[in-house]
C-alpha cells in the first residue's frame, strides 16, 4: 500500500524534479508500508462524522462530494475495506453513477481540531441493501432517522497522512459544549475547595 508509488505519475515526477523535491519523494517510494490500516487509522476513522469523496465522471470532470452522518458512520469492515450506508439525499446520484463506470475514487478525512488529514485511494463498490443484509445490520446506525438506499464499499489501495500546515482548527457544537462543561466543572471544583478552606479557617478561630 505505497501511496507514493500510486500517486506519482511520470508528469508528477517530472514536476517534482523541476521543483527540487523529487529526491525526497523518490526515497519515499522505496519505503515499506503496512498492508492495511493500522490502529492509528482505525481510531481516526471511527471518530469522523464526515469525509470527502472524489469520483470521475463520463463528462471528463472529477466530482467531489461531502458525506456526513453520526460519528463513526464510516466503518472499517476489515483492514482493507471501509463501508457506510448511503442515505437518501437530494437524489442527484452523481457519485453513485460515476462509480458504476469509473470505480476509482479518492477519500479525504479531516480532524479539524487536531489538524490531521488522512487521504485514501480506493476502488468503490455499490451494493444493494438486499444483497448483503448482514452487512446492513453491521452498518446500522442507532437513532438515525434517514432511510438507507444502498451500501458503499471502499476497497483501499493506498493511504497516507498529510502535514497539518494550512488546516485551520474548527470545532463542532459538541466539541465546544464538552470544553465548556469541563471548564464549568473545574470552576465548581475550585469553588468547593475555596469553601472548604474558608470553613477550616473559620474553625481555627482567632490567632
Amino acid at each position: 500500500m505505497n501511496y507514493a508509488k500510486l500517486a506519482f505519475s511520470d508528469p508528477i515526477k517530472a514536476l517534482q524534479k523541476e521543483q527540487g523535491s523529487r529526491q525526497g519523494y523518490e526515497r519515499m517510494e522505496q519505503f515499506t508500508f503496512p498492508d492495511g490500516l493500522s490502529n492509528r487509522e482505525l481510531s481516526f476513522i471511527k471518530e469522523r462524522d464526515s469525509f470527502y469523496v472524489a469520483s470521475f465522471g463520463e463528462n471528463g470532470f472529477p466530482y467531489i462530494q461531502h458525506r456526513g452522518g453520526p460519528k463513526g458512520f464510516l466503518k472499517a469492515i476489515d483492514l482493507k475495506t471501509l463501508a457506510f450506508l448511503d442515505f437518501r439525499g437530494n437524489k442527484q446520484y452523481i457519485t453513485t453513477g460515476n462509480v458504476e463506470t469509473h470505480n476509482k475514487v479518492s477519500l479525504i478525512l479531516v480532524d479539524y481540531p487536531n489538524r490531521a488529514r488522512l487521504k485514501i485511494y480506493a476502488e468503490a463498490e455499490v451494493v444493494s441493501l438486499s444483497e448483503q443484509p448482514e452487512l446492513v445490520e453491521k452498518l446500522k446506525l442507532e437513532d438515525y432517522k434517514y432511510k438507507a438506499e444502498r451500501i458503499f464499499l471502499f476497497h483501499i489501495k493506498a493511504f497516507d497522512w498529510n502535514c497539518p500546515q494550512h488546516i485551520t482548527p474548527r470545532y463542532t457544537v459538541e466539541d465546544i459544549s464538552k470544553m465548556a462543561e469541563e471548564k464549568n466543572n473545574y470552576i465548581e471544583n475550585l469553588k468547593a475547595e475555596i469553601k472548604d478552606l474558608q470553613a477550616k479557617l473559620e474553625g481555627c478561630g482567632p490567632q
